[in-house]
């Protein structure tokens, strides 16, 4: 019987179609044999990549600890019974939660199982190929035959004619295949390796690595210490007793929003100027950075990835004492930057709280209240209510900087300012000085030891992937009979024909030129 066009090609066996049998005992072994079967089947890595999909999901649409602390603290303050779900549910950090790497570990070992037969298949498969010819070549879609004296000689000529145009030889008792376009199937072989290679990648940064997150304001640094940062995870395998030695200073930050009609208010540059120390006692160096443009200092880069303004507020007690004297952080509530924030001041007798509202651009409305019109801060305002009483801070209970507990306390007073006021506060509790205010910026510090490995196995996956895609798989045999040679060809994927690449091999088995059409040659047909 005759063997299909579409089956001259071997074709590795999915480990898909295999059907493993439930275990017939209740031993461990039997089970743990059935188990693996399961795990390494491509159904089951498929539905673990279906899962790990669905399961980086919340990592989107819920804030990050690792990325956006301060949304998370906003989250938290707003709604401290859904964070509370998160926090148990690890949605604040999802990529580095228990659930998420369990579906990671799993898809990498089931890929490893699945990958590593189909290599040593494809291994076998490089090695035998071309195979010999099918029983009856004038069934497949492209054939010719030469009508001969010597088929030995001309089976010999065609062996010769096939290496000089690159083909992959094989002969056998009466005939010689040839074939080219096996990158395509090296080039799937690369693809999956290289996915496997970009989930280790990830896992090795996951472990090596360590981020931690910092706000600076401006005039001010920090040194690259765990203690310095706001928050900071690290991977089982980091040595963060070895942090490098740098230290940052945050001089200008500098932010250019969209000022006409279309867009009004987007950010359109944003630009950090910092200065450097890579080492204790080194001279500082000046850099400008700023989005998806980090600074590179030893292993680790700095990312900026938030900013907002700084209120400077000067408090004074009622002898005209400075008791506070700070730019306070306020954490921007949306497009315009409209920013809330609190200011403590314990060491007042009694003690004082404010909570306040900047407005880069401030205005007031009817029904909104005080709002602002811009980001950009073309007329700040600061809106302050003042409480007096106890701030909760002798209990020992940590308490969030961005919070104001007012249960032991008491509403005085509510004042707007702007820069230069003064604001006496009742009963002769002191003065509240607007001064001005600062920027600050968020930056990321991560080093992440798999990051450039994941990046050249992307490439990699990507190279295969087009190799798979675009290379032509193909294979001729030239055939011996009994007074003639039959020369026939398939080729695997869209375009079945192989017109032109024939025509050249019996071109040169006919001693014509080749691309010309040898079918009007006496002693040729089709």
């Amino acid at each position: 019987m005759a063997t299909e066009p579409e089956l001259m090609f071997s074709t590795h066996a999915d480990p898909m179609d295999r059907q493993a049998a439930p275990p017939p005992g209740i031993g461990w072994r039997s089970w743990s044999r059935w188990l693996w079967s399961r795990l390494t089947s491509m159904r089951t890595a498929l539905i673990l990549l279906l899962l790990l999909g669905i399961a980086a999901i919340p990592g989107s649409l819920v804030p990050q600890r690792t990325s956006d602390p301060f949304a998370v603290n906003t989250l938290v303050q707003d709604n401290p019974t859904l964070a509370e779900w998160y926090e148990r549910l690890g949605l604040f950090d999802v990529y580095g939660s228990i659930w998420f790497s369990a579906i990671y570990l799993l898809l990498f070992l089931s890929l490893l199982g699945c990958l590593i037969p189909r290599a040593r298949q494809h291994f076998r498969m490089w090695r035998r190929s071309p195979g010999p010819p099918p029983a009856n070549l004038d069934r497949l879609p492209n054939t010719a035959h030469l009508i001969c004296d010597d088929p030995d000689g001309q089976l010999q000529h065609a062996e010769e004619v096939m290496r000089k145009q690159r083909w992959r030889v094989r002969t056998g008792d009466g005939w010689v295949a040839g074939e080219k376009g096996f990158w395509r199937e090296n080039g799937n072989q690369i693809f999956h390796f290289s996915l496997l290679g970009v989930l280790a990648a990830v896992g090795i940064g996951a472990l090596g690595g360590w981020q931690g997150n910092v706000v600076l304001v401006e005039e001010r640094g920090f040194s690259n210490t765990i203690t310095q940062y706001d928050t900071f995870t690290a991977g089982r395998f980091a040595n963060t007793d070895d942090l490098p030695p740098f230290s940052i200073q945050l001089q200008d930050f500098e932010v250019d929003f969209e000022r006409g009609q279309a867009q009004r208010g987007a950010p359109r540059d944003f630009r950090a100027q910092v200065a450097i120390t890579p080492e204790p006692g080194q001279p500082s160096e000046q850099q400008v950075f700023g989005v998806n443009d980090p600074i590179v200092l030893d292993d680790a880069k700095v990312f900026l990835i938030g900013h907002g303004y700084a209120p400077q507020i000067i408090v004074r007690d009622t002898d005209g004492e400075v008791v506070f004297d700070d730019s306070v952080v306020f954490l921007p509530q949306d497009g315009n930057f409209t920013s809330v924030g609190v200011v403590k001041v314990p060491d007042n007798d009694p003690q004082l709280g404010f909570r306040g509202l900047f407005l880069p651009t401030a205005a007031l409305d009817q029904e909104a209240g005080p709002i602002s019109l811009f980001p950009a801060p073309d007329s700040p305002g600061l809106f302050m209510s003042a409480f007096t009483g106890d701030l909760g801070l002798d209990s020992g209970e940590p308490q969030n900087v961005y919070q104001l507990d007012d249960s032991d306390m008491e509403q005085i007073a509510l004042r707007g300012l702007i820069p230069g006021d003064t604001w006496e506060l009742p009963e002769g509790a002191g003065s509240v000085e607007f001064v001005g205010f600062n920027r600050w910026i968020s930056v990321k510090v991560a080093r992440d030891p798999g990051g450039v490995w994941a990046l050249a196995f992307v490439g990699t996956a990507i190279l295969g992937l087009s190799m798979s895609l675009f290379i032509r798989r193909r294979r001729v045999w030239v055939l011996r009979g009994a007074g003639d040679v039959t020369v026939g060809g398939v080729a695997r994927g869209e375009r079945t024909d192989l017109d032109d690449e024939l025509d050249d091999i019996v071109a040169e088995l006919d001693g014509q030129l080749a691309g010309e059409d040898p079918l009007p040659q006496e002693g040729v047909s089709r």
